[in-house]
């Protein structure tokens, strides 16, 4: 805020005495007065110097008043001007601490104990345990892990330890077609006779397979069909429960009835 400067007054005293000097001009200049009136001329002059010796105090005292005003006049128009207080400063409280001290008690997490190391004897505990579980579903599951090729071994293995028997491979396109014969058999009419011999090619031994035989006639057309399980085409005393060894050959022998005599051509598959 800015405080203009107050203009300086001139003091009262001044105007009072040119005031007053002038009454004493006009009273040094002698009034003219008609010849008969020598005789005031000492009471009139009398009269004005008293005035002027009278009005010398009361000059001096108003001039100091004047100026006692005048001095004081500058403060109090300072103090009618408002005076505002500096600006403060707002400070945010500082947040509280998140600490754990100040967690509720039921907020605190309890410090788990120091324990010292496991034993070795408990890990060991715990991988014979596994390892006896895994033996166990492998057990369990080994004829579907004997049937791919991946897992056989080790499931032939596992039960040539464990004495456990493991169902045999079954792989139809590892059996291999040698020889097929069939002919009319002689003085019966519609009997044919059968003969075909096949090797097992596969990595493991084999269960003998189904044959199925399929009859055709000169167009193409299949005439008669029929799947030949192992007690059918063996001969007396074999054992159908017997196996085929990797690379080992066997060879077969049927009859049948034709079922048609337009019969010239016959397949096999092997099932």
């Amino acid at each position: 805020m800015t405080v203009e400067p107050t203009p300086p007054r001139r003091p009262l005293a001044t105007f009072l005495h040119g005031t007053s000097a002038a009454p004493a001009a006009e009273a040094e200049a002698p009034p003219a007065v008609p010849h008969d009136a020598d005789a005031t001329e000492p009471t009139q002059a009398a009269a004005a110097a008293a005035v002027t010796v009278d009005s010398a105090p009361a000059a001096e005292a108003l001039e100091a008043t004047v100026e006692a005003e005048a001095a004081a006049e500058p403060a109090a128009t300072l103090q009618d001007d408002p005076v505002w207080p500096p600006a403060e400063t707002i400070t945010p409280d500082p947040a509280p601490a998140t600490g754990a001290a100040e967690a509720p008690s039921f907020l605190r997490a309890a410090t788990p104990a120091r324990s010292g190391p496991t034993p070795r004897w408990q890990w060991i505990a715990l991988v014979t345990l596994a390892l006896l579980l895994l033996l166990q579903i492998a057990i369990a599951d080994r004829a579907n892990l004997a049937a791919s090729a991946s897992t056989r071994p080790l499931i032939s293995g596992l039960c040539t330890v464990l004495r456990c028997s493991v169902p045999a491979w079954h792989e139809p396109a590892a059996f291999t077609m040698l020889s097929r014969d069939i002919r009319q058999i002689p003085g019966q009419a519609g009997a044919l006779q059968v003969q075909a011999s096949f090797r097992n090619d596969a990595r493991w031994a084999q269960a003998w397979p189904a044959l199925r035989l399929s009859l055709s006639d000169a167009d193409g057309r299949v005439i008669g069909r029929r799947t030949l399980q192992p007690t059918d085409y063996l001969a007396p005393g074999s054992d159908p429960q017997a196996r085929l060894e990797p690379g080992q050959s066997a060879q077969v022998s049927f009859r049948l009835r034709e079922p048609a005599a337009a019969t010239v051509a016959f397949s096999f598959e092997f099932q």
